[in-house]
């Protein structure tokens, strides 16, 4: 088991858009190992590699407990229901707080697997919610970014009173 620094808030990293990942080998499964055991370890149900500081487009959900966990690489929403819903959303990268978010209540996305074989995924509910927040984080976007200014600075000054805390 290998757990890594998570990259807190308000470090600049999370604010890089992610490479792509062109190469589908050991050093990929041994990083997709690692995030699942820092995920694990925070605890969380979703991580990307820049959480842990590496800009590359790799996601690791676990959703349903131990066993179920998914890895995607590279993913991209490929399309989008009209209807959205709000669902509480937190991060590894900024333990502590969470708030209600309004996102699209189903996607479908690509990916490829840890093999490169591009694959795609129709998703709905929580799924659907975290696979926009992770892909968002891939492209650069914390998840506070999409809470209005008012709700971001009132939640960022509780999750710096937690640190002070700590």
């Amino acid at each position: 088991m290998t757990t890594r620094p998570i990259v807190k808030f308000p470090d600049p990293r999370l604010k890089l858009v992610a490479a792509p990942v062109t190469a589908f080998d050991d050093e990929l499964r041994a990083l997709a190992s690692d995030l699942l055991d820092t995920m694990r370890a925070a605890p969380g149900i979703g991580i990307t590699a820049p959480h842990i500081g590496i800009a590359r487009r790799v996601v690791v959900l676990e959703l349903e407990g131990p066993g179920s966990a998914r890895t995607y690489v590279n993913p991209q929403i490929l399309s989008a229901s009209e209807e959205t819903m709000l669902h509480t959303e937190g991060s590894v990268s900024m333990p502590g707080v969470t708030d209600e978010i309004r996102r699209h209540a189903r996607v479908r996305i690509g990916y490829q697997d840890l093999q490169g074989i591009q694959r795609t995924e129709e998703a709905e509910g929580l799924l659907a919610v975290c696979h926009q927040h992770e892909i968002d984080q891939l492209d650069g976007m914390f998840w506070i970014q999409r809470l209005s200014k008012l709700k971001r600075d009132r939640l960022i000054k509780r999750y710096e009173k937690l640190q002070q805390a700590i």
